[in-house]
Order: C-alpha cells, then structure tokens, then sequence
C-alpha cells in the first residue's frame, strides 16, 4: 500500500523554520512493507523554507505572521498533494499535526498565541474532501 506522507516527517528539512520533524514510527512504516510517497504542500505550492510561520484564519485563509496572505500557495500545494496522492494510488495520508497546511483535527487558530481550534489544515481538508482517510503522525500505531 502507498501512504502519502508529510516530507517532513520523513527528515526532509521543508518546515517553515528549515526543519524537519522527522518522525522514526512513520520512517518504520516502510519496513512494514509500505510505500510512503513524501510531499510537502506548502514547498510544492510556491513558499521557500524557511519561511515566516503562517496560521490558518477564521474566514478560512493563511496569512503568516508578517500579514500576508499566502492562501493562494496553500490552496496550490493542496491540490499539487491530492494530484500526487491520485497519481501515485493513495488511499490514506499522515501528515504533521497542527501545521496550516498538513493539521487534522486541530490546528492554529489564527492568531500566532499557541492557541489551538478544532479544524484541518488547507492540504489536509483538500485531501478528506477526496475521500483520502488522513492521519497525523500520533496515529501511526492506528495503521494495519
């Protein structure tokens, strides 16, 4: 089975602050017999790493902590990810928790205190809509 997985989770250095949160229980889904296909939507949809943080506002779009909106590369490198998820066969994605573009369930209200709302991320949201099943990384032991 392939798994559509955040690069950074993988040890790609691709995160906002040019770090990788490389996570060693996905890294062993691979000796499981799984194929995990790395994608970083927030790259893949135009932003640099590093790059200033960003946070998914109420009305739906990012901004990053500067003020500008970068909506636009995160609706891009969404769709960039489910074209890759499609291409590639995958029925199921871990991405990184909370981050803008990759949160499932929870993420960054907006605001940049460390508060956290109920919500997805704009890649993450993109992906469910398509009927992709979306886990973060906490929920790796889920998988079977």
């Amino acid at each position: 089975m392939k798994i559509l997985v955040s690069a950074c989770l993988l040890g790609v250095p691709c995160r906002y602050d040019g770090k990788s949160k490389k996570h060693p229980e996905v890294e062993a889904l691979r000796a499981q017999g799984y194929e995990l296909i790395p994608v970083c939507p927030e790259v893949q949809g135009g932003l640099s790493t590093p790059r200033p943080p960003a946070e998914r506002q109420g009305d739906g779009r990012v901004v990053n902590r500067e003020g500008t909106d970068v909506t636009a590369q995160y609706q891009a490198g969404a769709e960039i990810a489910l074209n890759t998820a499609r291409e590639q066969g995958c029925e199921l994605a871990i991405l990184k928790e909370r981050s803008p573009s990759c949160g499932s369930g929870e993420i960054y209200d907006g605001t940049f205190t460390g508060q956290l709302i109920p919500g997805d991320g704009v890649a993450a949201h993109r992906l469910r809509q398509a009927g992709i099943k979306v886990l973060g990384e906490s929920q790796v032991e889920t998988i079977q």
